[in-house]
């Protein structure tokens, strides 16, 4: 069993950065997919980014604003997000699958318990 839990969520002005960690219970993103997602009120869940044997990807929305990496040594996944947007305002979750991952949200087995993250224009 992986147990996540994500923290750094918080409120920003538009413009500002902040960063979400996602802490495992094991070296699961050293073997897993490990992903982040958000969900706006009303929305679906919506894919951001994933880190995969250090290779990373990224919605088109967050390209070359937002940062996945890992480390090793705590067990740790990041998202740096920069130059935010209120459109950026969502529940960010963290997420695991032992497998491929991927950007589907429903393909991924272990979920952390969510960080808020508003961004006010």
């Amino acid at each position: 069993q992986v147990r996540l839990v994500e923290s750094g969520g918080g409120l920003v002005q538009a413009g500002g950065s902040l960063r979400l960690s996602c802490a495992a219970s094991e070296r699961a993103f050293s073997n897993y997919c490990m992903a982040w997602f958000r969900q706006a009120p009303g929305k679906e869940r919506e894919f951001v980014s994933y880190i995969r044997g250090g290779s990373t990807y990224y919605a088109d929305s967050v390209k070359g604003r937002f940062t996945i990496s890992g480390d090793n040594a705590k067990n740790t996944v990041y998202l740096q997000m920069n130059s935010l947007k209120p459109e950026d305002t969502a529940v960010y979750y963290c997420a695991a699958d032992p497998g491929l991952g991927g950007t589907y949200y429903k393909t991924y087995n272990y979920w952390g318990q969510g960080t808020q993250v508003t961004v006010s224009s």
